[in-house]
């Protein structure tokens, strides 16, 4: 102790009971703290993991938004695919003798059409359903009719198209309305 730290009455320090005191009110003082470093660390750990937990969440919520209006917007195009499909059938079923050659050139371009939104579609995944003599499966086909079996058709089995089914990768992203033998 220097001279200005020295008390005034000449003492050298506070009794040896004071000290004692003093040491264990720091020690406390010190298990108090480290308690708390503990409390606040785990609090940290805590919300960093909900933190990481919700950024996840928050990407998973946007690829499911993000796969939704895809879905979406693919079954928009696969009603225009269907319109098509029509008007080729009632094109195919038209006599040329009526219309000529603008009648031909007409149906030509449903054709086109209908082929270019196909290619467009299989270039981001999507694909028809090959139906016809499979199994029925009710994930990927959805029976409308059932029709008797003939011999060579085994009951069961897909045995008419009533509407194309289309796969997106391997998820079926319509099924197919099919007639089923019975």
């Amino acid at each position: 102790m220097t001279e200005h730290e020295r008390p005034a009455n000449g003492e050298l320090g506070p009794p040896a009971a004071e000290a004692g005191t003093t040491m264990e009110s720091l020690q406390g003082d010190v298990a108090r703290l480290k308690q708390e470093v503990e409390h606040n660390w785990q609090q940290f750990l805590r919300a960093a993991a909900d933190l990481e937990n919700y950024r996840k969440q928050a990407a998973r919520q946007r690829e499911d938004a993000v796969g939704a209006t895809r879905r979406s917007m693919l079954m928009i195009i696969l009603s225009v695919v269907d319109t098509l499909e029509r008007a080729i059938e009632h094109t195919s079923g038209a006599s040329p003798a009526g219309g000529g050659a603008a009648a031909t050139a007409i149906a030509d371009g449903i054709r086109l059409a209908h082929r270019q939104v196909l290619d467009r579609l299989a270039t981001v995944g999507v694909r028809p359903m090959e139906t016809a003599g499979q199994p029925f499966d009710p994930r990927v086909h959805e029976a409308v009719e059932a029709i008797p079996a003939t011999g060579t058709m085994a009951v069961g089995t897909v045995a008419g198209e009533v509407q194309c089914g289309y796969l997106l990768g391997e998820e079926v992203l319509r099924p197919a309305r099919v007639r089923v033998a019975q």
